[in-house]
């Protein structure tokens, strides 16, 4: 019987579990992977070079392309950063609106992850059920912005508008009959706050369905505990930052340890692990979207009884409103200047994070004085997780590489920056 050799293999980017741009060069004995090494590149964006020739505000949509199933989370940390260079406060209310959609957010992102990775390991049910849900979080990302992805919702100084005091409708059409469009439309009819509402106190009995499908599953648990081990320390040394990190028992997040926005007026745990296996950050992943879902309805129950501006009255900063456009000739001109020069922002160089829900999601940004960055430095939390891939696997079957990849949750918009 012949001898099994090493030998290496190609590992995507076309194989659906490297979710089309990871191209993984794996040295295998037999089975057992011996080398893991990512080539990154394929989806190279040039976002951070193009910052340098684009106005502040034009570069904003940028950010909803880096990581794009955490739109918002990108803007969030990009805004941070301008509004520590420029020295603006941004009004409570919109700081409540941002972080109710920084965890909106944060149930799309695991949503997506939960669906990829359960479709990854053999669970295709799983996808159809996660997807489901994040219908409706589209939804609200489309009321109140008008896209249902890339939203351009945060600006500097706050938020581009209020919420909405209607939710679109769905109209009778050859599929369904008017019946089916009420039943459709039943948690439609108020606001989006009210939308928003509903949802919350439906969305932990999804998450149950999850669980019910997958936590005590005999497959699942084969297929992702003790694959993929992190200690403690190894994830610090590695770099790694949210569910990555808090799989292996360190209960860092930036929502708690250097809050930003109102995070440190709202009631909410950490969830950690602790064998920091593909399962844990699993149960932690589950265990945030149970966390999300109270942080959306305290920051609902605020923005009810708090009415207010919504973004800066620094004309200089954020455009004056549409009425006083139409009547006020400085108005216009502000207008004009903002939307064609953009805005300066003075000399000198600032670092802004977010807890994204992939990890730690920063951005560094340093200022000559002109209206556009003179360098842009993107702190994307799954360039590291990518990076400790090869120590994950080694020792590991083929099959398990692609439990740990789906564990890592790498989106590469962010990676190829």
């Amino acid at each position: 019987m012949a001898e099994i050799k090493n030998y290496t293999l190609n590992f995507g980017p076309q194989h659906p579990a490297a979710h089309g741009v990871l191209r993984l060069v794996l040295e295998l004995d037999g089975e057992v992977v011996q080398r893991a090494d990512p080539h990154i590149g394929l989806l190279h964006r040039a976002t951070e070079k193009l910052a340098e020739t684009k106005t502040y505000i034009q570069s904003l949509p940028y950010m909803d392309r880096l990581d794009y199933v955490s739109m918002m989370s990108n803007e969030h940390a990009y805004c941070l950063a301008l509004e520590k260079m420029l020295g603006i406060d941004v009004p409570v209310r919109a700081q409540y609106i941002r972080v109710m959609f920084a965890e909106i957010t944060r149930l799309l992102n695991h949503l997506m992850w939960l669906g990829s990775h359960g479709n990854d390991i053999g669970s295709s049910t799983i996808l159809i059920y996660a997807f489901r849900e994040r219908e409706d979080l589209f939804d609200m990302y489309e009321a109140v912005s008008g896209a249902r992805m890339h939203a351009a919702y945060f600006r500097p100084g706050g938020v581009y508008r209020d919420l909405p005091d209607s939710m679109p409708q769905f109209k009778v059409n050859k599929i369904q009959n008017q019946k089916a469009i009420n039943r459709l439309n039943a948690n439609r009819s108020g606001s989006l706050l009210d939308f928003i509402e509903d949802f919350v106190q439906r969305f932990p009995g999804h998450v149950d369905e999850y669980e019910t499908l997958l936590t005590d599953n005999r497959i699942w648990k084969q297929r992702t505990v003790g694959v993929g081990v992190v200690t403690p320390e190894r994830a610090l040394n590695l770099g790694l930052t949210g569910p990555m990190l808090r799989g292996s028992g360190l209960a860092w997040d930036l929502r708690k340890t250097q809050p930003y926005d109102t995070y440190d007026q709202i009631q909410f745990d950490v969830p950690v692990g602790k064998t920091g296996d593909s399962y844990d950050r699993y149960l932690v992943r589950m265990a945030e979207m149970r966390e999300s879902a109270k942080i959306i309805q305290q920051c609902v129950t605020w923005l009810r009884a708090n009415p207010g501006p919504v973004i800066t009255d620094n004309h200089k900063i954020a455009p004056p409103s549409r009425e006083g456009m139409k009547s006020s000739m400085e108005d216009l001109i502000h207008h004009f200047k903002l939307f064609s020069e953009g805005f300066r922002v003075p000399e000198g160089q600032a670092y802004a994070a977010v807890e994204h829900p992939k990890g730690e999601f920063g951005i560094y940004c340093v200022s000559d004085g002109a209206n556009k960055p003179y360098r842009l430095k993107i702190r994307a939390p799954g360039f590291a997780h990518l990076a400790a891939l090869d120590e994950m696997a080694r020792g590991h079957m083929l099959a398990d590489a692609v439990a740990i990849i789906g564990s890592l949750d790498v989106v590469f918009g962010e990676i190829d920056r």
